[in-house]
């Protein structure tokens, strides 16, 4: 059977016709439990763990709103742009079908969970985690560790926790909740993974005759590149049971097994040519292409063959900026004519 989209209860926390409360995404603070029990979409564990985490529910919404925005950048240019839809699942039943497309989605709310929860700690909005201070003394290449350290760790935790129950009950040796399961780690490793080191030199005059050094994490449009790439490079599965334990294996049994980092689906995805409203496909009628371009922007893929409109329109820019001692940019508005082309 399908598995409940785990996106349900992030979801809902920034949509008004969704919460039988004031939607999370207009107040300032989630700051009493009764608030988790009027929430829909989350499934009775994730309420428990609402009512023990009050103060970290707020991170988790900030964390939803990054998956969408992300979603939409890195889709921007595709015939799936990640539109939200007024129905449950938001993006529409392609990600409630086992699709690359719910990989992504699933990977990216992951991730951004996890990165929400750990920014929260590190600016010291959270009383239960603050800096990770296991980072300490001195490094192998020298340098002092000091400074506030990204606590990824409890971020990494928390979502393991509350994205990924849903997945953990009746069901979840199901094909689909393995991939759920697997992409959600999929996606904190993509953080995980590309932690970096950050410095500050102290010395007479800016010299290094000291340096102090903290761990953090990487930009989240690094991890939104990162979690597209694997997305592109997806595996299809199927589940197999080796012994006791079930487990996803290639379909196709010629390619190399997938690893931790990499996204895996069960279903292949739809063209996303034409308008389905049944399963939240948009179409691509109305959008715009590119026609100069060869790739999937362009106007032939984007539009699917059936040709685009082409009109006329006028663009306002800035031109001729000139610096004007002490300190300001003035520029010009220049009015020029521009080619939009959009699908048929």
């Amino acid at each position: 059977t399908t598995v409940s989209c785990i996106l349900d209860s992030l979801w809902n926390m920034l949509s008004a016709n969704r919460i039988c409360v004031k939607p999370l995404s207009s107040v300032g603070s989630i700051s009493e439990e009764e608030t988790c029990e009027r929430l829909k979409g989350l499934v009775q564990k994730q309420v428990q763990i609402c009512k023990r985490n009050v103060e970290v529910m707020d991170a988790v919404r900030r964390g939803a709103q990054l998956a969408i925005d992300e979603c939409q950048y890195q889709f921007r240019n595709r015939r799936w742009n990640c539109s939200t839809v007024d129905t449950l699942p938001i993006f529409g039943k392609v990600v409630a079908q086992g699709t690359r497309e719910a990989a992504f989605v699933y990977a990216i709310s992951s991730a951004s969970v996890a990165l929400a929860v750990t920014r929260a700690c590190s600016s010291g909005e959270l009383e239960k985690c603050g800096c990770d201070r296991n980072v300490h003394g001195i490094s192998p290449e020298g340098f002092q560790w000091s400074g506030c350290s990204d606590n990824i760790a409890y971020g990494v935790a928390f979502s393991q926790s509350f994205v990924d129950v849903r997945e953990r009950g009746k069901g979840s040796s199901s094909s689909r909740a393995l991939m759920n399961l697997h992409n959600n780690e999929a996606g904190r490793k993509a953080i995980l993974n590309n932690m970096r080191v950050e410095c500050k030199c102290h010395g007479v005059s800016g010299s290094c005759e000291v340096k102090t050094c903290w761990k953090a994490m990487p930009p989240f449009r690094k991890v939104g590149n990162i979690i597209k790439e694997k997305f592109d490079g997806a595996t299809e599965v199927e589940q197999r049971k080796i012994g006791t334990t079930k487990v996803l294996v290639p379909k196709n049994s010629q390619f190399k097994p997938h690893t931790e980092e990499d996204l895996v689906y069960l279903d292949p995805s739809p063209d996303f040519c034409d308008q389905d409203p049944r399963s939240g496909v948009l179409g691509t009628t109305g959008r715009y292409c590119n026609k100069t371009s060869k790739a999937i922007d362009g106007c032939e893929l984007m539009c699917c063959g059936r040709g685009f409109h082409t009109e006329e329109v006028e663009v306002v820019d800035r031109c001729s900026c000139k610096f004007h001692w002490c300190c300001y940019v003035k520029c010009k508005q220049c009015h020029k004519m521009v080619e939009m082309h959009t699908c048929r």
